[in-house]
Parts: C-alpha cells; sequence; structure tokens
C-alpha cells in the first residue's frame, strides 16, 4: 500500500483530503505535516509537528510515495508580499525538492485558476511561478490544480471571500462552468483520483474540469 503526504492539512482543502486518504484503501500510511494538533484520530493517521520553514529537520519523517500540496493565504492574511510568497512559493517548493529527494514520485499541487508566471497581477504570477519551478524538478506525475473561487466552511474567516460567495449565490449561473465557485471537496476528490493515474507527465486541471468530482 502506498504511503500519502499533506502539506496544508488544516485547510479548507486540506482536511477534506486527509478524511479521504484515510479512508482509501490504497493507502497504508497519511502522513500530514502540522504546526498544531489535529482532531483527526486513525490509525493510518501520522502526524509530524514541523515548522515548514526547516523543513529538512523532518526529512526521515516525510518519506511517501504521493505528495499532495494544499498550501496556501491570502494578502490580508499574510500582510505582505514577502509573507505570502513564503507561503506559496517557498514552502511548497522546499516540500516538493525535499520529497523527490526521498522517493516521492507523484506531487498534487493545489494552485488557482489565472495562474501565470508572467501575469501583472502578483497572486497570480507566484501561483504561475511555484507550477514552473516544481514542473522542473522531475516528478514522474506532476498534477495541478486550479480551482476557481473554493466553496466550504473555513476555520478562518475571509471577509472578501465570504462577499465574492453570496455574489456567486446570485450570479453564478451566469457564469461559465470554469469560472463557477467550487466545492472544496470536489478538489479533494479530484487530487486522489488523478493521483491514482500512473501516466507521466505535467498535469493541468482547471475548475470546469473538478466540478466532475
Amino acid at each position: 500500500m502506498k504511503t500519502a503526504l499533506v502539506a496544508g492539512s488544516t485547510g479548507l482543502i486540506g482536511n477534506q483530503l486527509i478524511r479521504l486518504l484515510l479512508n482509501d484503501p490504497s493507502y497504508g500510511t497519511v502522513i500530514a505535516i502540522s504546526r498544531k494538533a489535529l482532531e483527526i484520530q486513525h490509525a493510518k493517521l501520522k502526524v509530524v509537528m514541523a515548522d515548514l520553514t526547516t523543513l529538512d529537520e523532518y526529512k526521515t519523517q516525510l518519506v511517501a510515495d504521493e505528495v499532495y500540496c494544499c498550501l496556501g493565504t491570502t494578502m490580508k492574511v499574510a500582510r505582505s508580499k514577502e509573507a505570502f510568497r513564503a507561503v506559496d512559493y517557498d514552502y511548497p517548493l522546499a516540500l516538493a525538492k525535499l520529497t523527490y529527494a526521498s522517493g516521492a514520485k507523484s506531487f498534487a499541487l493545489v494552485s488557482s485558476l489565472g495562474a501565470n508566471a508572467d501575469s501583472f497581477v502578483f497572486y497570480n504570477r507566484v501561483k504561475g511561478e511555484i507550477e514552473k519551478a516544481i514542473d522542473e524538478i522531475g516528478f514522474d506525475r506532476f498534477h495541478i490544480f486550479q480551482p476557481s473561487l473554493l466553496l466550504g466552511d473555513r476555520t478562518e474567516k475571509r471577509a472578501g471571500e465570504d462577499s465574492a460567495k453570496t455574489a456567486y449565490q446570485f450570479l453564478g449561473f451566469l457564469l461559465p462552468k470554469k469560472y463557477k465557485a467550487i466545492e472544496s471537496i470536489k478538489v479533494a476528490r479530484a487530487m486522489i483520483h488523478f493521483s491514482h493515474e500512473k501516466v507521466p507527465g505535467r498535469f493541468i486541471h482547471q475548475s470546469n474540469v473538478l466540478q466532475n468530482f
């Protein structure tokens, strides 16, 4: 059976992803990187209380077949471009390099619709840059997930997102499927589905495809 590793395990997608992985018979062990204890308890779950700024100190505990990176923040939470870039670029890249060196074959990254390394929009540019940087590492299979606005119950409140969700409730039917808000559980399901596939390469899964899960 496989070992899965999840970073961003307390976030909207990461929390749901862990629960799905624990119930998937393909996985014998699910490793969750977290700065605090998780509410979930399971015989297959191994929580590594790690500081993302010093991942190398935990590398012997972070050996997995498949890696799921759900790390991400907002400018409002980060409060600076430097802090935002650390969470959305530096930490995912450090995780990718470490796990690749330890033998991981598959890396799944939660990015964002509109990600583009050449974008004039800072958020989109950083998302595009991390996609490109991880692609250059050399994983057998690199799956990029680009959801639209995520729907679900967060532990932290994001006022801007809450306003956008309200707007989507009334106007979402006017948007093409690619841009419609998406339930976070669909993204989590899609991540596992595509990670099971053994075809090598780099794959981008946009929100209109993720809606089918």
